[in-house]
């Protein structure tokens, strides 16, 4: 835990590095942005850190055998076994079972294509990232079945500026909100369908191929909407070699802008991904 929290530290102090102008813009303005850009927070320190004074947000759910996870053949719910307690044993230990894809968790790029990274090969400096927050919930309550489009980020941009290159990318649907009720937070109808918000395809691609996002996440179920039986946005995610955080929680605790990301997922050799702590580090 202690290597984590310093290599976590290192990488914002060299988040904190860059420039004003850096931070909060990595290049010229799209015509459709017109918003002068807002001021650039203050720089954020190891000591900072270490001292307490950031706030860090969890933007993860705890793993217990309630844990929403896909329901398709071959997937199963959390398991925790208890093999050793302090009273037999001298020591508490216990063993879990888990798909990879279930409760908070990260979509390496090889899940859906070939020839792309497994979670352990990622780039650990990918998994510390400048956060941008993109808030649908008005269209998602709705729309159950709403996807963020490219007009929908233009307009984040033009009243909060250019999303930086290389961030990670978060909407929050509020979708959230059904975690504890699994039958509401898949949305299934009678057919099986499932029906929650979601990436839209050209939203997924301007993301990573004009802002170069690092990432996109959500607190759905996938990045792709319910009803999707192609899966295009992960197609488009995975293939530009990038990752999806699904199952986040507390997005609404998070500005629009000017927080880091930092994503720690289960490293599994030739894992398509795994569970994962994400946390939001914020200004004091």
């Amino acid at each position: 835990m202690s290597r984590t929290l310093w290599v976590a530290a290192w990488g914002l102090v060299a988040m904190a590095g860059v420039s004003a102008g850096r931070f909060l813009t990595s290049g010229p303005l799209t015509e459709t942005v017109h918003a002068a850009e807002p001021a650039q927070p203050a720089p954020l320190t190891l000591d900072q850190l270490v001292s307490g004074q950031l706030k860090i947000v969890d933007l993860g759910w705890s793993l217990n055998d309630t844990s929403p996870y896909w329901p398709a053949e071959n997937y199963e719910p959390f398991r925790l076994k208890t093999i050793a307690t302090i009273e037999k044993n001298g020591v508490l230990s216990k063993a879990f079972y888990t798909p990879e894809h279930l409760g908070t968790h990260l979509d390496a790029p090889n899940h859906f294509e070939k020839n792309q990274p497994a979670v352990e090969k990622i780039d650990p400096a990918h998994l510390f990232a400048h956060g941008v927050k993109i808030d649908i919930s008005h269209q998602s309550d709705m729309d159950a079945d709403y996807r963020l489009t490219v007009a929908d980020v233009t307009r984040w941009e033009a009243e909060h500026g250019r999303i930086p290159n290389g961030a990670v990318v978060l909407v929050y649907t509020g979708w959230s909100q059904h975690w504890t009720n699994y039958p509401r937070y898949k949305n299934q109808d009678p057919q099986g369908k499932m029906h929650f918000p979601g990436y839209s395809a050209e939203a997924a691609k301007f993301l990573v191929t004009e802002r170069h996002a690092k990432g996109i996440g959500i607190d759905t179920l996938s990045i792709d909407h319910g009803p999707s039986t192609d899966f295009i946005v992960h197609h488009i995610v995975n293939g530009a070699g990038r990752y999806g955080l699904e199952n986040l929680a507390r997005l609404n605790d998070l500005p629009d802008r000017g927080f880091y990301v930092v994503s720690a997922p289960i490293k599994i050799e030739t894992g398509s991904g795994g569970p994962a702590r994400v946390f939001a580090i914020l200004p004091p």
